[in-house]
């Protein structure tokens, strides 16, 4: 795992000295990706120059450096990522006459590349990956993002200058850039929390997007394209879903290719871990790891003293009946507080997943004892693991209920309100946490009529971003989308489609990524083998949700390994008591960002819907989501020099 940087000047416009200095500045900034090595290399013939920082978890010696030229000499490539299951490859490269001056998997990549051509390589690969590879011959870059979008790429290309890199904090050293704000972008984070791809809060700056390639020839516009789509994936397995009938070899068939990926990803030349939080995923990881290591293997998990959302005593129980050596951190809340003025810095675009804090925590805990941890990410994208997916069946039944409006207003009254949180008090293993946030959204979906709307309401933290921005059009993203309707017509079907391909990567790994490279930490997610992936959605409905058990194929294949009576209690989540810190020890943090005359000289937002939620909040209202939301903002656009607004 590392960070990655480049400048592409094909016409000149920098001096010889701009281009070096500004190489070292780009991949200076990501030096917490890559602490292990730093390198560059740049053409000054050619007006090229690329920069890489190296984390090295696979041979560790200097042969898998970075930037790392072809044995040709004609290609050179800066990676971040992991490439799994090489002995196929290799072997077809070794026939094909390739010698290997080391055992990395950069080599393999590179010379792979060289050799069949970047287009035919990518079929090949299973892994997370994202790099850029530099052809002298052809005067031509490729950048490649993996196909579900674990690892990150971000490039601009300004004034007849291309520039990349892992982070926006690299494009950022780029003096010759001026960033502006884009106000569309802000109305979107507005809704989801983080900004949709290809997009990001700076104007001209992009994503690239999952599964994407984008070439760049000297002299042409930069092109970007798939080489593998999600939807085409989903269309495919839904088609084959039907030849389907024996729910059991399914599942045997799934158990496989979920032993293969963890295996493949069990492998490196320095200590590994597992990331444990008790649930279904994140066990099922460290199961499959535990019978397939020949000593304990090392797990990880945090704690909080605010019972509802404390995972550690169930990971602790898995923990001990595997026979893992178990780490655990009891986080107070000062060194989780400590961390909200590190977020802009660490995510370096505002990013409102308030589970971000507790990720940090765990990932530093971690990186104390090992340089590769494995998590469960991707279990409730694929096997229809998130409450919406079970809410979205409730709207259903609720529907053909009469005084459908009164329902409605009991489940969002005051008095619903206390009920849930003394029976979450006194009998928390019976109450699923947080239940009253969870009625309160059940009772905003039974007020919508389309499945666009109830989906959409459910993944958002602002109803009305186009009214909350000024001056803004907020992006038109997949859910805009109106074919979707008729090629995944299952409503359950749709919401998992449109969460892999967005929630996913935008949210999920994003937050994850962030969190362990600030520590330098490499995490792997097996169940997002694309293999795995693919598998899953020719699988039936049935095994991923089955009345009101999700993951219930995931939940089969465990159970082989872990006792039921450890596993089966209410979902919980990975979050921080962020409504009550916000009436606590984080008011005065929040009071100043939300401040009227701030907003009003901002020219952002309209203040008066930010103002009446902060208010209603801290009446007794559960509205830390939203103000999180601004909160986040507001502390990024502080912790910012030298932006102009759009």
């Amino acid at each position: 795992m590392c960070g990655l940087a480049g400048l592409i000047d094909p016409t000149h416009r920098l001096s010889k000295e701009t281009l070096r200095s500004t190489i070292d500045t780009m991949t200076d900034t990501l030096e917490h990706r890559g602490p292990d090595a730093r390198g560059t290399w740049v053409s000054l013939e050619q007006g090229v120059a690329l920069g890489h920082r190296r984390l090295a978890i696979r041979d560790l010696s200097p042969t898998g450096n970075q930037p790392m030229i072809s044995a040709s000499g004609r290609y050179i490539l800066v990676y971040n990522g992991e490439i799994y299951a090489l002995q196929q490859l290799i072997q077809d490269l070794t026939r094909a006459g390739t010698f290997f001056r080391g055992s990395s998997d950069t080599e393999v990549l590179l010379e792979a590349c060289a050799t069949f051509g970047i287009e035919k390589t990518l079929p090949r690969l299973v892994g997370m990956f994202a790099f850029a590879l530099f052809d002298r011959q052809e005067k031509t870059l490729w950048c490649v993002r993996d196909r579900l979008g674990i690892k990150p790429f971000y490039w601009a290309w300004q004034d007849a200058v291309f520039f990349f890199g892992s982070e926006l904090k690299a494009l950022r050293a780029y003096k010759g850039w001026q960033p502006m704000l884009d106000r569309d972008s802000i109305a979107s984070f507005t809704r989801f929390g983080y900004i949709p791809a290809p997009r990001t809060i700076y104007k001209n700056v992009h994503k690239l997007e999952s599964g994407h390639l984008l070439k760049f020839t000297f002299g042409k516009e930069p092109e970007v394209y798939p080489f593998w789509r999600a939807r085409d994936v989903v269309m495919r397995g839904l088609q084959e879903r039907e030849m389907q009938d024996d729910e059991q070899r399914q599942i045997e068939e799934l158990e496989t290719l979920l032993k293969e990926a963890v295996k493949c990803r069990f492998v490196a030349d320095v200590p590994i871990g597992a990331l444990l939080s008790g649930g279904i995923d994140s066990s099922l990881v460290t199961a499959l790891i535990a019978e397939q290591s020949a000593s304990p293997i090392h797990t990880f998990s945090i704690g909080f003293s605010d019972q509802e959302y404390n995972e550690a005593p169930y990971a602790a129980a898995v923990a001990q009946h595997l026979g893992t050596q178990h780490t655990e951190l009891y986080a107070d809340v000062a060194s989780a507080l400590r961390l909200v003025e590190m977020l802009p810095h660490v995510y370096d675009e505002p990013f409102a997943d308030s589970s971000q804090i507790p990720t940090m925590l765990v990932c530093a805990l971690i990186r104390k004892h090992v340089s590769v941890a494995l998590s469960g990410d991707g279990g409730d994208e694929l096997f229809a693991g998130y409450n919406r997916y079970q809410l979205a069946r409730q709207h259903r039944l609720f529907s053909h209920f009469p005084y459908i409006s009164l329902w409605a207003k009991v489940l969002k009254s005051d008095i619903c309100t206390r009920i849930c949180r003394l029976g979450t008090h006194f009998f928390p293993h019976q109450f699923p946490s947080q239940l009253d946030n969870k009625l309160r959204k059940l009772a905003n979906v039974m007020a919508l009529s389309s499945e666009k709307e109830i989906y959409q309401n459910l993944v958002s933290y602002w109803q009305h971003p186009d009214s909350l921005v000024l001056k803004a059009t907020e992006l038109q993203t997949l859910l805009q989308d109106r074919t979707l309707e008729k090629d995944i017509p299952d409503f359950c079907d749709r919401m998992q489609f449109l969460d892999l391909a967005t929630y996913l990567p935008e949210d999920i790994l994003m937050k994850g990524d962030r969190a362990s490279m600030h520590v330098a930490l490499e995490t792997r997610v097996p169940l997002l083998d694309h293999r795995v992936v693919e598998f899953t959605w020719k699988l039936p409905p049935s095994l991923k949700l089955r009345k009101r058990t999700t993951k219930w194929a995931l939940r089969q294949i465990l159970y082989k390994r872990v006792p039921k009576a450890l596993i089966e209690r209410p979902k919980m989540g990975f979050g921080v008591p962020l409504h009550a810190w916000l009436r606590g020890p984080l008011r005065p943090w929040a009071e100043e960002l939300l401040e009227k005359r701030l907003l009003q000289q901002q020219g952002i937002f309209d203040p008066t819907p930010i103002r009446a939620t902060w208010q209603a909040h801290l009446e007794g209202a559960d509205e830390g989501y939203p103000l999180w939301d601004i909160l986040v903002f507001q502390s990024w656009l502080q912790a910012q020099e030298n932006v102009s607004l759009s």
